[in-house]
């Protein structure tokens, strides 16, 4: 007698409650898609993390993720993508670019400066205008790449609803000493026998301004706009909301942040600590992606 086996019964599936959305299986989700952008004098390379269909944000805002520079791009840059796809997932469109001669885009790093970044974040923007076009434009900026977002967004060519500035560089020079100090610390603890030449050179010239700084060059334009940049030459405007994420012991963005309230700029200062660290190693002190940063800036797009 044939003995017939039946399958076990299913376990039964917990109620949904009314209006919440139901999230894809991963591989009916929107994969990510690459292309280029710009100009043909000068092409960007760019990443289009789409909306989720049914997601409660769909269609509400998107995002424009602005980098940070030299190593500190290449130590956020899983941070970033990570939260492009966790901010697409909740129905938010984001886009993800690399600046003129960093990433996967054209160019060569020496020709680096501010006023071809500048364009190259506005091109970006037309870009997701062009894709989102009925959203809600938020930048996202981290480090130079912040700086960056607060020099396009007042030359007013594009329209950010919106800009988070995630410990901006608002002192060129401080922010070259600090790129020279972890470059000279980086050297001593890579080689055996530290190279001391690089350690008397920085305590003789703490304020120069390098060639080169954790295997990014400087272009003498970009040495030139660091030592020109200082607090004072980065005004907000009043074209759109503002929210500067600074660490608890920063007081000069605490300062200038303060300084463009006082012109009745919409700007808010929220204080955020956090384990990641910019321009070292992720491990084994740092973290790659820390779970506060995320859900910190993930919910700047909205507050």
């Amino acid at each position: 007698m044939a003995v017939v086996a039946f399958p076990p019964p299913k376990a039964a599936k917990a109620p949904r409650a009314p209006g919440v959305p139901v999230a894809p299986p991963a591989d009916e989700r929107l994969a990510p898609e690459p292309f280029m952008f710009g100009p043909h004098s000068r092409q960007l390379f760019g990443i289009f993390h789409a909306a989720e269909a049914g997601a409660p944000g769909t269609m509400d805002s998107a995002v424009l993720l602005c980098a940070p520079f030299g190593q500190e791009g290449l130590r956020t840059h899983r941070f970033f993508k990570v939260l492009a796809e966790r901010l697409a997932r909740t129905g938010v469109a984001t886009l993800r670019f690399d600046f003129h001669g960093a990433g996967d885009s054209p160019g060569d790093e020496s020709e680096g400066e501010f006023d071809g970044w500048r364009r190259d974040l506005g091109w970006a923007h037309g870009e997701l205008r062009r894709r989102a076009p009925h959203a809600r434009i938020v930048w996202i900026g981290a480090r130079l790449g912040a700086t960056l977002a607060v020099l396009a967004a007042r030359s007013g060519r594009s329209d950010p609803a919106r800009l988070v500035l995630w410990e901006p560089v608002i002192d060129g020079r401080r922010y070259a000493r600090h790129l020279r100090e972890q470059h000279v610390a980086a050297i001593d603890t890579t080689f055996c026998i530290p190279d001391l030449a690089w350690r008397r050179s920085l305590a003789r010239e703490p304020d120069a301004l390098p060639e080169e700084a954790l295997g990014a060059s400087l272009s003498p334009a970009l040495r030139a706009q660091l030592h020109a940049l200082t607090p004072q030459s980065l005004p907000l405007t009043a074209l759109h909301e503002t929210l500067v994420l600074a660490s608890p012991d920063d007081a000069l963005t605490a300062q200038w942040a303060a300084e463009q309230q006082s012109r009745h700029m919409p700007v808010r200062l929220s204080y955020f600590q956090h384990p990641l660290d910019w321009t070292s190693d992720p491990y084994p002190n740092s973290a790659m992606v820390p779970a506060d940063a995320l859900g910190r800036l993930q919910g700047a797009v909205h507050e």
